[in-house]
């Protein structure tokens, strides 16, 4: 009895812990990736370099992203919106925004909240939030 229930309860887990890898490696291929490149704090503010790159295989006409900047200690620095503009589809950009009235050492965490805005032939918010990978080469950590 024992050997029979293991010929079927093995392929049966085999089916379980297969499908979660099959579903990542589909989410690969459609996304936004958004890499905190550099940091450098100039005149009281912090100028965040960004390296981005949409994979949704369609040209972004318009990517604007509510992001919450998070001080050394975990508090709330505060809310606002970076706005990435165009990005072709496939093609890395570059973007900078300064950050005023905060030094680089005082920010620990930056986290993307979702799309505020996502505008492209055939895409909405969700096409912008899912998939999104963000990551860091800074001290400063990147979640989305």
């Amino acid at each position: 009895m024992k050997r029979l229930a293991l010929r079927y309860l093995f392929p049966l887990a085999m089916m379980v812990f297969a499908v979660p890898v099959m579903a990542q490696e589909a989410d690969v291929t459609e996304k936004i990736s958004v890499e905190l490149n550099a940091v450098q704090t100039a005149n009281a503010s912090c100028t965040l370099t960004f390296v981005i790159t949409n994979d949704l295989g369609a040209d972004l006409d318009k990517v604007v992203y509510e992001t919450v900047l998070f001080d050394t200690s975990g508090q709330v620095n505060r809310l606002t919106l970076f706005d990435f503009g165009a990005l072709p589809a496939g093609r890395p950009r570059v973007r900078q925004f300064a950050v005023p009235q905060v030094t680089c050492d005082q920010l620990g965490r930056v986290l993307f909240n979702g799309a505020n805005t996502c505008e492209g032939d055939g895409l909405t918010e969700q096409n912008c939030t899912t998939g999104f990978s963000p990551s860091s080469r800074t001290e400063i950590e990147v979640l989305g």
